[in-house]
């Protein structure tokens, strides 16, 4: 999708971590991204089950889980 890219704050739409914000850390192909949060585990997500925010956080590609962690707690 043209609107997600590496730093975009999405929500997370289904799964035990609905509800919850998660940070894309890299795209993997057209369908899916890999994804990480404070309380999420990284993973592979499928584009459809998230929401993207207007945040984007300036990591980069393929951050380790505590640059998103820190990322995110700056940002809020």
């Amino acid at each position: 999708m043209k609107f997600m890219h590496v730093g975009r704050v999405c929500k997370k739409l289904v799964g035990k971590e609905a509800g919850k914000e998660v940070v894309v850390v890299d795209i993997i192909d057209e369908n899916f991204a890999l994804i990480d949060g404070i309380n999420v585990k990284r993973r592979r997500c499928n584009f459809k089950h998230l929401e993207p925010t207007d945040k984007i956080l300036d990591i980069p590609k393929g951050a380790s889980h505590e640059e998103v962690v820190n990322a995110l707690k700056k940002a809020k």
